[in-house]
């Protein structure tokens, strides 16, 4: 019930803007351009805001793209192949292969598909109705993704951040955990747990792509680029962090059990910290304080042994020195610092979203 009830709560507002929306296409589409039973208006909109916010201006145009590619296509068939089975397949397909030429995403390929049956089966000016309804519902749909609600760059890459670093944090509590654990006890592999992983920095990826798209395309965020660059680059040091998770994991798996309790301190140590992080929402003192908990990490990290425990511990190192990157610290000092047992350094302070 709980995580029904997060549901909603995180996705209300989205969800009040796409209805608003869908009436307003509705209404426009049947008091101006007169038509009887406006469907496509509404569905264009609601196809177009029908996803995370930050890539719904791209669907919108992509709806639109997607519908005139179609009907072109379904009224050439129409002409030449009239109303028959053949005329609607031949149509499909072709629309089909054009979307591909237009970008291939499936939003794209779908409305020109359907658009083409439509224009087929219903004739010319079925065909002339649905694209003046998509091009209205992609309208509103603009209107309200990039000027009434235009999404916050800093809200998306956070989101994303917070959603990454609370990922690995529980990618390495579970490996904590099995390194604490007793033959018996032991699961073989942790690899099921780690595959969210994998989402979660594909995500993120996406979620960069949508704000470098906001901030180049929304009015309000054209001359404020400098920050959102800034917050981008703290994001591609996240995806080296992830890399560098996922390789301490690997090798912590492979320890002999001497050096499994020595390690599982460490892993926890550090997903201790991403956990905190992920909670801080940009506050410059909670990064400070989670970079110099890593250097105690790294100083209280196991050191000697043989070829596979110097390795996971060069893996420390590594996801330390990654951590200490993204929360703000200069690359070489945070080399410097997880080698030489530094007891602190310098994190520099992150743009705050009103900035």
């Amino acid at each position: 019930m709980y995580e029904a009830w997060s549901r909603v709560k995180g996705n209300l507002w989205p969800v009040l803007q796409q209805s608003a929306a869908a009436a307003l296409s509705w209404w426009i589409a049947g008091t101006v351009f007169d038509h009887h039973v406006p469907l496509f208006a509404p569905i264009a909109t609601l196809v177009a805001l029908n996803t995370p916010v930050g890539g719904r201006g791209t669907n919108a145009v992509r709806v639109m793209s997607g519908v005139i590619a179609g009907v072109v296509v379904g009224q050439a068939a129409f002409r030449l192949l009239g109303h028959g089975d053949g005329a609607v397949g031949a149509a499909v397909l072709c629309a089909l292969l054009v979307a591909l030429l237009i970008d291939g995403e499936r939003i794209t390929m779908a409305q020109a598909a359907v658009g083409a049956v439509i224009s087929v089966a219903a004739g010319q000016q079925a065909g002339i109705d649905r694209v003046l309804d998509a091009l209205l519902g992609a309208g509103v749909a603009l209107v309200f993704s990039q000027v009434l609600f235009p999404p916050h760059p800093f809200t998306l890459l956070r989101r994303a951040e917070a959603d990454t670093l609370k990922g690995l944090g529980r990618a390495l509590e579970l490996t904590a955990r099995t390194l604490d654990a007793s033959a018996d006890e032991r699961e073989d592999q942790p690899w099921r747990e780690l595959r969210p992983v994998y989402t979660l920095l594909d995500d993120l990826g996406h979620t960069r792509d949508d704000a470098i798209a906001v901030a180049r395309r929304t009015p309000r965020w054209r001359g404020r680029r400098e920050p959102i660059r800034r917050e981008i680059a703290a994001t591609r040091h996240l995806d080296l962090l992830g890399n560098s998770c996922l390789t301490l994991i690997r090798g912590a798996t492979i320890l002999d059990p001497v050096h499994r309790k020595a390690f599982a301190a460490t892993v926890r140590g550090l997903s201790g910290v991403l956990d905190a992080l992920g909670e801080a929402r940009g506050s410059h003192v909670v990064f400070q304080h989670a970079a110099r908990r890593t250097l105690d990490v790294v100083r209280d990290a196991p050191e000697r042994g043989s070829a596979v425990p110097v390795a996971v511990g060069e893996s420390v190192r590594l996801v330390a020195a990654d951590i200490l990157v993204f929360a703000g610290a200069d690359a070489d000092e945070a080399e410097h610092a997880v080698r030489d047992g530094s007891t602190d350094i310098t994190v520099e302070r992150r743009a705050h979203p009103g900035e």
